[in-house]
C-alpha cells in the first residue's frame, strides 16, 4: 500500500468513526429525550416517548453494528 492510499485508508476510517460517534450520540439523546416525555417533563404522549426511548436504544446498540457490518462486506450486494 502506497503513502496516498494509506493517507485515504485513514480518512475514510476517521470518517467511519466520526458517523458511528454520531448515530451512537443521537440515540442516547433520543433515549433522554423520550425518558422526558415519560417522566411528564415534555408535554407529549407517554406512548411517544416510550418509543423515542427504545428506539434510541435500538439505534446505540444496533445500528452502528449494522453499519460497520455492511462497510467491511465491502459493499457487496446479498441476494
Amino acid at each position: 500500500m502506497n503513502p496516498s492510499q494509506r493517507a485515504t485508508a485513514d480518512a475514510q476510517a476517521r470518517q467511519r468513526l466520526l458517523v458511528l460517534t454520531a448515530l451512537r450520540f443521537s440515540g442516547i439523546a433520543l433515549v433522554m429525550v423520550g425518558f422526558a416525555i415519560v417522566r411528564g417533563l415534555i408535554a407529549l404522549p407517554w406512548a411517544v416517548g416510550a418509543l423515542l426511548a427504545v428506539a434510541g436504544i435500538l439505534e446505540f446498540f444496533f445500528l452502528p453494528r449494522f453499519i460497520a457490518r455492511r462497510w467491511t462486506a465491502g459493499g457487496r450486494q446479498r441476494r
